[in-house]
């Protein structure tokens, strides 16, 4: 039976109150967690952190007091569902340990995005950031072995890969260039409206996570890898925030919130194999159809509109967390060379001008050196190769895809060359990186 979320009876809003014992509750634990019940975690905070921060937004900018004044009883609501979801990590998972959790997100949820997404060009959107998300995954898995000795796949479980992607320091562009054709809001699926809320949800946190955790780590050379990457954070939202149609009017986008906030929950629940979670996703769902069904009624007394106009009559999976490997090889294979262009496209390095925008950019930051590539060469001065987990066939494959992933102008100075990847990806994994928790996919 389709889950119609403006027809479901959720929790009655003067019954979402909590006392703090019900708001804080025990985290999971570090050890033991499935590595998507980690990412689910992990989305729901962002999810949450983006519904406040527009709810915010709406308060300062929608001109109604009886409006504002629902908006803002929602929001304390939701900020308590943020606090439960956030401290649901243990104190005992580090910084990087999390950072790993954000890039496993960031990969495997770009990827089920872009395969669940009827617009084309959204899609390509996507398929674009989840190359780049792919290669932080890789950068940071250095630092978290050679700072905390953490193998990424105690984290990640083996279900992602951890081998290079488009090369980071080639991520830095104007950001203007960053800025999409936006969809027709008249014209746009619900499906593609909820999913792009849920990635600019995904990237926005990690942006913000970035930022307020990097500076703490003593180690130089990491703190600049969390700042340079927190940079191309800040290039990601720009790059999906502007495939929202500008013209939506305030209440149109507080329905579509309201409604990617329920199609997240939903599919938790059915996801979910921790039963504590499981519950508190189940629970937070109720709650969130009652925000959706308050949101549709103010739309239809300020609007004249039914929410149906803008979200439809069901939900849609926009958070599936399973492994996705093949389509990741697919996109690194025929993509890792692709760059953004001056008209809100794409284009291939042999097609891009000299005088292309994003030289000039990544030849200012990259001067002095990339330290995305200074975390590839501590990992070859002290391991003799770098940190990576994936089959033998796409590990060797390296030095191959960095030959046509890497530019030839704007080369940071520290650049670690093909024929450096070539040497060290012949070197055997050590034992101790080997992957010895390794799930079937």
């Amino acid at each position: 039976m389709a889950f119609n979320p403006l027809k479901e009876k959720g929790i009655a809003f003067d019954k979402q109150m909590k006392t703090w014992y019900d708001i804080v509750k025990r985290p999971y634990k570090r050890e033991e967690v499935d590595c998507y019940t980690r990412t689910r975690q992990i989305l729901m905070n962002g999810i949450e952190t983006e519904a406040w921060g527009f709810k915010r937004a709406f308060c300062r900018m929608f001109d109604c007091e009886e409006t504002k004044n629902l908006v803002a009883r929602i929001r304390r609501i939701e900020d308590q569902q943020q606090t439960t979801i956030n401290w649901l990590a243990p104190a005992n998972q580090s910084v990087l340990d999390t950072t790993l959790g954000y890039e496993q997100v960031a990969v495997d949820l770009t990827a089920w995005l872009a395969q669940n997404e009827p617009d084309e060009y959204v899609k390509e959107t996507l398929d674009f950031g989840l190359l780049e998300d792919f290669d932080h995954l890789y950068r940071y898995a250095q630092y978290s072995y050679l700072t905390e000795g953490t193998n990424p796949n105690d984290i990640v479980h083996g279900m992602t890969d951890v081998v290079l992607g488009r090369p980071t320091q080639n991520h830095h562009n104007c950001n203007g260039m960053r800025i999409r054709n936006a969809y027709d809001k008249a014209n746009a699926s619900p499906q593609t409206k909820a999913n792009i809320l849920t990635i600019v949800s995904a990237e926005q946190q990690t942006h913000n996570y970035y930022a307020e955790h990097g500076f703490m780590y003593g180690n130089d050379d990491l703190r600049r890898t969390y700042a340079e990457i927190c940079d191309v954070e800040e290039e990601h939202v720009t790059m999906y925030e502007t495939l929202i149609d500008p013209s939506e009017t305030w209440l149109e986008k507080w329905v579509t919130h309201e409604f990617t906030e329920v199609c997240n929950y939903y599919t938790c629940y059915k996801d979910e194999v921790d039963p504590k979670l499981k519950q508190i996703w189940e629970e937070f769902l109720m709650m969130e159809v009652e925000h959706l069904q308050l949101a549709a009624e103010i739309l239809k007394k300020k609007e004249n509109r039914e929410a149906e106009e803008i979200i439809g009559t069901t939900v849609y999976e926009t958070c599936h967390f399973e492994s996705q490997k093949k389509y990741v090889k697919e996109i690194l294979n025929s993509q890792i060379d692709k760059r953004l262009n001056e008209s809100q496209g794409y284009a291939f390095i042999d097609e891009l001008p000299d005088d292309w925008t994003g030289y000039a950019v990544q030849e200012a930051q990259n001067k002095l050196g990339a330290p995305s590539e200074t975390a590839i060469r501590i990992s070859m001065s002290t391991l003799g190769r770098d940190v990576v987990s994936a089959d033998n066939k796409l590990i060797k494959s390296q030095p191959e895809l960095l030959e046509r992933g890497l530019e030839d102008f704007s080369q940071a100075p520290n650049t670690v060359s093909i024929e450096e990847y070539q040497e060290f990806t012949e070197v055997p994994i050590p034992d101790f990186l080997k992957n010895d928790n390794k799930k079937e996919e």
